[in-house]
């Protein structure tokens, strides 16, 4: 399949396409007449990239899982770089986690805090274009 074809079958623009050739990910091989041709294995490796960045990892973070899928493994995964990746995206994860249940926390503790600082009356209502002082 030539380069379009690709590009519709995997749901990206041809740029993007040309992007990873360039980095290295994908490797056309070239027709008779210059044009970039394509098989089923490259469509299965542009949708493996995507999936990843899907998941948010970044593009380089997916070259393991495109090396172990050019070495003729059925799944990208298969490969132990692939699972080192994951473990690293895992971990990054955690981190995340762990700072966004600080935050909530915190926000949490504000909420209680502001309520237990409200005067006798209505109860605010906390949506848009509504303030406390238009209840009461």
């Amino acid at each position: 399949m030539r380069i379009g074809e690709l590009a519709e079958q995997a749901g990206v623009s041809t740029r993007t396409l040309r992007y990873y050739e360039s980095r290295g990910l994908l490797a056309a091989r070239r027709a008779v007449n210059g044009y970039r041709v394509y098989g089923d294995d490259d469509l299965r490796l542009v949708e493996q990239i995507r999936t990843l960045q899907d998941f948010g990892f970044g593009l380089e973070d997916t070259r393991p899982f495109v090396e172990c899928l050019n070495a003729g493994h059925p799944a990208g995964d298969a490969c132990p770089a692939s699972l080192d990746v994951y473990r690293r995206k895992l971990a990054e994860l955690d981190v995340l986690i762990a700072e966004l249940t600080t935050v909530r926390d915190q926000v949490g503790a504000q909420l209680v805090r502001a309520e237990a600082d409200l005067p006798d009356g209505p109860t605010p209502l906390c949506e848009l274009g509504q303030s406390y002082t238009a209840n009461r």
